[in-house]
């Protein structure tokens, strides 16, 4: 399902390239609305900024996606960094995703220091990262997660039940009845991480905290096999070590979208 409705401001100098269009389209394949600020449109790297200042003040929107380099001449080359000082100082909570096509060496350097020195909600990303990367980050700055969160062809995890669900053998949505209460918000934390970026760990002290008692590591261990137990059965297929949720030795637990039986 499409998160909460929103539009997202990218001002990039090449808005016709694939990159950006292809941006554009997963952003609204999620149900974002987008508006592009472009050198095709307004000419010259100050008058691209200036034309997101205005848009920033009339539409609001939700965020902003902001090449680094706004034009082709060298003067151009951080001037998207003179658009981020001014929002920070204006809209320090307008979440900004910055566009940045300098992999390494001194510039990557620079923009690193520019982005992370600012306290908002500011992250750099490389422009050649697939387009579900961007809007997966996008998300995470703008604070939208989604209502249902596919795992795999099978599973659908559903926030606002607080239910998981599985499709059975006829093609329809069952919930899986033992996956309920601390095992949900188990569930759900590794869910949510692994949405974020597949392969995060969730570290063990975060899933610990929804279990009581002396030893909540020896009790995380028995609730992770409940799970397992559980989702196995729902799917007809036995969950073994190194399925669905692995542990990360000695950082935490991480979830794996279950292999599709042939």
């Amino acid at each position: 399902m499409p998160p909460r409705s929103g539009n997202i401001l990218i001002v990039d100098d090449e808005a016709t390239s694939a990159i950006v269009r292809a941006v554009c389209r997963r952003l609204e394949d999620e149900g974002w609305s987008t508006q592009v600020v472009s050198k095709e449109e307004h000419g010259s790297a100050d008058d691209m900024l200036w034309a997101a200042v205005a848009v920033i003040e009339d539409a609001a929107p939700d965020g902003v996606i902001l090449d680094v380099r706004l034009g082709e001449y060298r003067d151009d080359q951080f001037k998207g960094l003179d658009l981020l000082k001014r929002i920070v100082a204006e809209r320090p909570r307008l979440p900004v995703l910055m566009f940045t096509q300098y992999s390494q060496g001194v510039e990557r350097d620079t923009v690193a220091r520019s982005a992370l020195q600012v306290d908002a909600p500011v992250e750099f990303i490389d422009k050649l990262a697939s387009p579900e990367e961007v809007a997966l980050r996008m998300r995470r700055l703008v604070g939208a997660e989604p209502e249902t969160i596919a795992i795999g062809s099978r599973i659908v995890m559903d926030n606002d039940a607080r239910a998981v669900l599985v499709v059975n053998e006829n093609g329809e949505m069952e919930p899986v009845a033992d996956i309920s209460g601390r095992r949900f918000d188990i569930l759900r934390e590794l869910t949510q991480a692994w949405y974020r970026s597949p392969g995060n760990v969730v570290p063990f002290g975060r899933l610990e905290r929804y279990l009581e008692g002396d030893d909540t590591r020896a009790s995380l261990r028995v609730r992770i096999r409940e799970i397992k137990v559980s989702m196995g059965r729902a799917l007809g297929q036995a969950l073994g070590a190194n399925d669905f949720i692995v542990s990360v030795r000695e950082r935490g637990y991480r979830l794996l979208p279950p292999r599709e039986q042939v």
